[in-house]
C-alpha cells in the first residue's frame, strides 16, 4: 500500500512541478527513461515530505533528523539520496570490500555523538527565569509584610521562599550551562562527521543498487538516547525542597565532555583508510562536505536578455562617434 501512494506522489509531483521539486531536481525531463527515475526520485522526497509533514515550498527535505527516530532518518536518507547532490561523494567505482569498510563507519561515527538536549536546555531556562520571578515577587511579599503590616513571621516565611528561588535558579543555571556546552559539542560532531557519515550512507546505498537480492540490515545510529520523560521530570525543582547533588545523567553530560574532546583532537588530520592498500586514502575524515549547498541535478539554462531596440540603437551610434580631438 505505502510503495503505490509512494508511485502516485512520484506521478502527482511530476505532473505538478512543485518548486521543491524543480529546485531538487530539476524539470522533468520529456524523455521518457529519464522521466521514469525523476519520477523515482520525487517519489522518495514526496513520501518523505508527507509522512513527516515538510512542507517547506522550496526546500526538498530540510535538516537530517539527527536526534528523531530511525525510520524517520532512514526515510531522510532515501530522500537525500534521490536528491543526487552534484558535490557529493561518488562510489560507484569502489569494489564491494571497500563500500563495506565504510559502510560499517557508520555505527562507529554515531557511537559518540553527544547527547541531545535541546528540549532540556529550553526547560532549564524557564525554570530559571520562573525561579528568579519567583524570589523577585517573595522578597517583595516580604518587604510588605515587615514595613506596612509589621508581620515579621509572614516577612520571615517570605524571605524563606525568596532564598528558595534564589537557590532553584542558579541550579536551573547550572543545568542551562551543561545543556549548552553539551549542544554546542553535537554541532562540532555533526559537522566533523557529516562527510564520513554521508559516505557510508552512500556505500550503503551502492550495496544496496549491486546486490538487490541480497537482504542488507538497515543502517542504524549508535548515538545516545533521548533523554526520557523520568530523566526529564528530573530537572523539576519545587520550592522549600532541599536541593540535593545534580543529577546523575547531568553529572554524565559534563564528564562525557573530556571524552568528547579528546576525540575531536584524534580526528584532527584523520584519514578514511582504504581496505585495499593499492587504493589511497579517501581523504581526511574531519573535512566536511557542505549538504546545504545542492545543486540540482538537471539545472534548467538560465534565460538570455536580449537588450531592447533603443539600447541596440543607442550603443550603434556612440561607437559610430568620432573619438574627440585631444
Amino acid at each position: 500500500m505505502m510503495d503505490d501512494r509512494k508511485q502516485r506522489l512520484g506521478q502527482h509531483v511530476t505532473q505538478v512541478g512543485p518548486a521543491w521539486a524543480i529546485a531538487a531536481l530539476g524539470p522533468a525531463p520529456a524523455d521518457p527513461a529519464a522521466r521514469r527515475d525523476w519520477e523515482t526520485k520525487a517519489a522518495s522526497i514526496a513520501a518523505y515530505r508527507e509522512t513527516y509533514g515538510y512542507d517547506h515550498p522550496d526546500d526538498p527535505i530540510g535538516p537530517e533528523p539527527a536526534c528523531q527516530t530511525p525510520e524517520q532518518r532512514a526515510a531522510w536518507y532515501e530522500a537525500f539520496l534521490a536528491l543526487g547532490p552534484a558535490d557529493g561523494p561518488d562510489v560507484r567505482a569502489m569494489p564491494d570490500g571497500r563500500l563495506w569498510l565504510i559502510r560499517d563507519t557508520y555505527a562507529a561515527e554515531t557511537a559518540w555523538a553527544p547527547r541531545h538536549v535541546g528540549r532540556e536546555l529550553r526547560l532549564a531556562r524557564l525554570g530559571a527565569a520562573n525561579a528568579d520571578l519567583g524570589a523577585i515577587r517573595a522578597a517583595a511579599e516580604a518587604d510588605t509584610a515587615r514595613k506596612k503590616t509589621g508581620d515579621h513571621d509572614r516577612a520571615g516565611r517570605h524571605q524563606e521562599l525568596a532564598a528558595s528561588y534564589r537557590a532553584m535558579c542558579e541550579r536551573y543555571r547550572q543545568q542551562e550551562h551543561i545543556f549548552v556546552q553539551t549542544l554546542a559539542d553535537r554541532q562540532e560532531w555533526e559537522h566533523t562527521t557529516a562527510s564520513s557519515r554521508h559516505l557510508a550512507v552512500a556505500a550503503d546505498a551502492e550495496l544496496r543498487r549491486r546486490h538487490p537480492g541480497q537482504q542488507i540490515e538497515r543502517l542504524r545510529s549508535a548515538e545516545p538516547s533521548l533523554v526520557s520523560d523520568t530523566e526529564r521530570e528530573q530537572l523539576n525543582l519545587i520550592p522549600h525542597q532541599r536541593i540535593g547533588d545534580m543529577v546523575t545523567w547531568i553529572r554524565d553530560l559534563a564528564a562525557q565532555r573530556q571524552t568528547f574532546r579528546e576525540k575531536i583532537s584524534e580526528r584532527q588530520g584523520l584519514n578514511i583508510p582504504s581496505e585495499d592498500p593499492g587504493w589511497r586514502h579517501l581523504g581526511e575524515a574531519f573535512h566536511s562536505w557542505d549538504v546545504s549547498r545542492r545543486g540540482a541535478i538537471l539545472q534548467p539554462p538560465k534565460p538570455q536578455i536580449t537588450p531592447s531596440a533603443k539600447i541596440l540603437q543607442l550603443t550603434a551610434e556612440h561607437n559610430a562617434e568620432p573619438e574627440a580631438a585631444e
